[in-house]
């Protein structure tokens, strides 16, 4: 996917990076700079041959930019659909005979019928799968009374349980979702299992209903109704109304939960309980990247207990999360394994028990996981380069000939700002840099931009627009697919100043946070 963005990046010539304006810009801004892009490039003010014809090359190239922005319709059609929209057929007929407001509307109808298709498409699957597992034997053996049993001389480790749970969402329209969710349990040689159908409407902003019908073999039929209900910003509350069918009768029930925002990772719940196990909870989560923690109090009957869980997360850029209570995250798929060691206090089952799952998981995550990830990355930003090589290429090309055609201008600019003690752009790189001593076997890749840079100094200001800098006249991409910084070394009234920004910030100097301080 990062490459087909990167090649559609790449197809899409950015016409608003190119003459360094914002994508807001006025007519009068786009005017402006594309007269001093103009002076920079025309063919006329070159008489070596070979530099009149990379001037003549860039010169159409910014004419090309400004005649699609400078036009409400052309720049109405590029900024929805890129260059790719301009070329296409029956956009000649369109945008003589529609505002820029009616493309957009256009295209708006368009999103929503395809967002409306992925809306078809999703169906959420969520699943658990726990099962638990018997190790007892491993440290509460009785070897000198069964020394004659056979198969005595091997712990014996058992599946004693299992859960497997599955759901799939299937949205019926904008406002309407079909639930479908099914459970198997067994236990000790017994089992059984349940299918539930839900169907939730949401009626507003605020809140959505939902109808349920269950079924199983160890429960008759139950019917269910829940309401959820936003409050305030930070504050729900959920009703949740069930009958449940059995050969005792018609069981009623009700849970009522009110919840809270405390902060941005902690949530408080107020819970009461009506029915087959009425009870009161209250309990506090607070949920973070890499801990989740949970305290808990209940009074009811019959359980009434207190509760304090604490879960370490230990996290990857694959998203793969696994806790220190033995469960793995994967996407929306949850498996859990409970083992139980041993009935009594026991140092040896306490000692496999926590530092054992951890030296295996740094072990894993150093030997096997880390160079998994990090040969995979490569590997995509191998195929990325081979991809664009061609394309980078031509940039690059393009930077070093516009490089050229800048020298006698610069050349102007830096004498008329040396007389005024203005801006100076010293040294300025564009690119990948390594400064961290973790990163220290990569290879930083930058390219010098002093001239671009300095080229777009006016009246000791430079000012570089949100977007991608590789778009610049004079620069080019040298490191595909990963991140890119600017560091630009200036010398202002005769002060050294210093700044660092990524690709996409924008950029304003002189300032003066970016003074350099050589007092010392």
């Amino acid at each position: 996917m990062a490459t087909a963005l990167r090649e559609e990046e790449l197809d899409n010539e950015d016409y608003y990076s190119l003459l360094n304006v914002r994508r807001e810009a006025s007519s009068e801004e786009l005017k402006a700079a594309y007269r001093r892009l103009c002076m920079l490039y025309h063919p006329d003010k070159h008489r070596d041959p070979e530099l009149k014809s990379q001037a003549e090359q860039l010169f159409n190239l910014v004419h090309q930019a400004y005649e699609v922005l400078s036009d409400p319709q052309t720049r109405a059609i590029y900024d929805i659909y890129g260059r790719k929209g301009l070329e296409m057929e029956g956009w000649e007929i369109v945008e003589r005979r529609r505002t820029p407001a009616e493309i957009r509307e256009e295209f708006e109808r368009l999103q929503r019928e395809r967002e409306e298709r992925r809306l078809q498409q999703r169906t959420n699957p969520k699943g658990t799968i726990s099962v638990g597992v018997d190790a007892t034997d491993l440290f509460d053996r009785y070897d000198e009374d069964y020394e004659d049993v056979p198969g005595s001389g091997f712990p014996q480790i058992e599946i004693n349980k299992m859960h497997i749970s599955q759901s799939i969402e299937a949205p019926l329209t904008a406002t309407d979702t079909a639930i479908l969710s099914g459970s198997l349990s067994t236990q000790n040689g017994n089992g059984g299992g349940s299918i539930n159908f839900a169907l939730r409407r949401v009626t507003s902003a605020k809140g959505w209903g939902e109808f349920e019908f269950g079924a199983g073999d160890l429960q008759g039929p139950l019917f269910g109704l829940k309401l959820f209900r936003n409050l305030t910003p930070r504050c729900f509350i959920t009703t949740n109304c069930a009958l449940q069918f059995s050969s005792r009768g018609i069981r009623p029930g009700l849970t009522t939960v009110l919840a809270r925002n405390l902060d941005k990772n902690t949530m408080g719940y107020l819970q009461w309980r009506w029915g087959i196990q009425s009870a009161m909870n209250t309990s506090i989560v607070r949920d973070t990247k890499t801990s989740h923690f949970t305290v808990a109090f209940q009074l009811g009957i019959p359980h009434s207990f207190a509760l304090i869980s604490y879960q370490h997360k230990f996290q990857d850029d694959d998203q793969t999360r696994v806790k220190g209570s033995l469960k793995l995250n994967r996407a929306s798929q949850t498996y859990f394994f409970p083992i139980h060691l041993t009935d009594q206090l026991l140092p040896s089952a306490i000692f496999y028990a926590t530092v054992g799952p951890l030296v295996v998981y740094f072990a894993m995550h150093r030997l096997v996981i880390k160079p998994y990830l990090r040969a995979q990355k490569e590997k995509e930003l191998e195929k990325q380069r081979e991809s664009t090589a061609t394309d980078i290429l031509q940039k690059k090309q393009e930077a070093e000939s516009a490089v050229r055609l800048m020298q006698e201008s610069v050349r102007r600019i830096i004498e008329a700002e040396e007389s005024r003690m203005g801006l100076i752009i010293l040294n300025a790189w564009y690119g990948k840099f390594v400064n961290d001593k973790s990163r220290k076997n990569e290879k930083a890749k930058v390219i010098d931009v002093t001239v671009p840079l300095q080229c777009l100094v006016k009246d000791s200001k430079l000012i570089l627009t949100e977007a991608s800098k590789a778009g610049l006249p004079g620069f080019y991409d040298p490191c595909v697919g990963e991140e890119k910084s600017l560091k630009v070394l200036y010398q202002f009234r005769g002060v050294l100043h210093q700044v660092m920004v990524t690709d996409g910030e924008a950029l304003r100097i002189p300032k003066q946070s970016h003074r350099i301080d050589t007092d010392g």
